[in-house]
């Protein structure tokens, strides 16, 4: 029968010499026989046991449960619990490492309005993406309200163009201003800025509000605190805050 030493062993299952040693002080696969120099050999059984080690061991098993199973009788149905229960707690661990991939790639995607990263960006970037889904929800109420105003203006102006009644668009006329200026109030309350400069959270004046160039994400706003014009990040308001004007 044939014997092997534990450097053959190492190399037959790719591992290293330290590892199979490791695997014999924990009593997962012992050598069969020492040699007269004292040398440890593996017989034809170790060697498939250690491969079965090695290979149940890439799969995440711990060693003292590939301990456990070369010492069960039923080793079948003992491989399929073990192989089970990895295969869970990999699917937990995927779980979350995606969700970490997520987080990972909405930072990137966020950093993209601030200025270089720093402690205080990435807690800036933080704040953003907390409030990131109240904002949204915002961004959809005013879109739909904004959306059901033009209808009613449109329906208006055609029942005065093509049927010569005006009474409707005079309705539309002044509910369709109070709707614009509660949509304009609802926005401007319900929003802060960030500032990418000196991090700044502030509330921007009324009129550089409403004049201010600005994207979905972003507003062209003066900083209060450090005077610097730049684009600002826009971000929901918790708590609302008092205006120093009007």
């Amino acid at each position: 029968m044939s014997k092997y030493t534990t450097g053959e062993v190492a190399k037959l299952c790719g591992v290293s010499v330290r590892t199979i040693q490791y695997y014999d002080a924990r009593g997962v696969v012992s050598p069969s026989e020492l040699s007269e120099g004292g040398r440890r050999l593996y017989s034809q059984e170790n060697l498939e046991r250690l491969r079965i080690a090695c290979f149940l061991r890439e799969l995440g098993l711990s060693l003292n449960d590939i301990s456990s199973l070369f010492q069960e009788e039923g080793s079948g149905e003992v491989i399929s619990l073990l192989l089970q229960q990895q295969v869970e707690a990999l699917q937990r661990e995927l779980a979350a490492k995606q969700e970490q991939l997520c987080a990972l790639q909405r930072l990137i995607a966020a950093s993209k309005d601030f200025a270089p990263l720093s402690v205080q960006t990435i807690g800036d970037i933080a704040l953003t993406m907390d409030r990131q889904k109240k904002l949204r929800r915002l961004h959809g109420v005013l879109l739909t309200i904004g959306i059901l105003a033009d209808l009613i203006w449109l329906a208006a102006i055609a029942l005065w163009v093509f049927r010569g009644t005006w009474i409707p668009f005079a309705v539309a006329v002044p509910v369709n201003l109070l709707l614009c200026t509660w949509l304009t109030w609802l926005y401007r309350v319900k929003t802060v800025y960030i500032c990418p400069h000196c991090h700044a959270v502030f509330k921007p004046r009324l009129r550089e509000f409403l004049f201010s160039r600005h994207t979905p994400r972003t507003r062209t706003l003066t900083c209060p605190a450090c005077r610097r014009r730049s684009n600002c990040v826009e971000t929901y308001q918790e708590e609302p805050q008092e205006d120093s004007e009007a």
